[in-house]
C-alpha cells in the first residue's frame, strides 16, 4: 500500500508542476531545436502508449494484467512515457531558464522517481520476470541510465 501512496504522491508532484509552468508560460519551447525535442518528446510518448496499449495510465502505480511490455521503446528504456515526460518538461524549464524552473524541475525529476520506484517494487512482486527485464534495459535513457 505504500507504494501506491508513493505512486500518487509522486504523479501529485508531477502535475503540480506542469501546472505551475503552464501558468509561468514556461512549458512549451520557443526555439526551433527545442521545440524539435519537444516534439520528438511527444512521439515518444504516444509510441510508448500505444506499445503498451489501453492499461498504460493509472493514478496508482497497479501493474495490470498481460504481462511485461518489452517491444516498441520498452526494448529501448523500462518507462518511455517518464522519459519522454523529462524530455518535454526539461527542454521547457531550459527555454524559459530561472531560478523557479530550475526548482521545479528538480520536483519533477523527485515526482517521476517516486513512481518509477514504486511501479518497479510492484512490478517485481507481480511479474519476477520484471527483474530479468530490468537487467538488460535501463530506465530512463538508452544505455545510460
Amino acid at each position: 500500500m505504500a507504494f501506491k501512496l508513493a505512486s500518487i504522491v509522486g504523479l501529485a508532484i508531477m502535475i503540480a508542476v506542469l501546472i505551475a509552468l503552464i501558468a509561468g508560460h514556461s512549458l512549451l519551447a520557443d526555439d526551433p531545436i527545442p521545440i524539435g525535442l519537444q516534439i520528438l518528446a511527444f512521439s515518444l510518448m504516444i509510441w510508448a502508449r500505444m506499445t503498451f496499449g489501453g492499461r498504460s495510465f493509472h493514478a496508482a502505480a497497479n501493474p495490470t494484467a498481460g504481462g511485461v511490455v518489452t517491444s516498441g521503446p520498452y526494448g529501448f528504456v523500462r518507462h518511455p512515457i517518464y522519459a519522454a515526460a523529462l524530455l518535454f518538461t526539461w527542454t521547457g524549464i531550459l527555454s524559459h531558464f530561472s531560478m523557479m524552473n530550475l526548482v521545479l524541475g528538480m520536483c519533477v525529476v523527485t515526482g517521476v522517481g517516486l513512481r518509477i520506484a514504486a511501479e518497479e517494487k510492484l512490478l517485481v512482486e507481480r511479474y519476477p520476470e520484471y527483474k530479468e527485464y530490468a537487467k538488460r534495459t535501463k530506465r530512463i535513457i538508452p544505455f545510460l541510465i
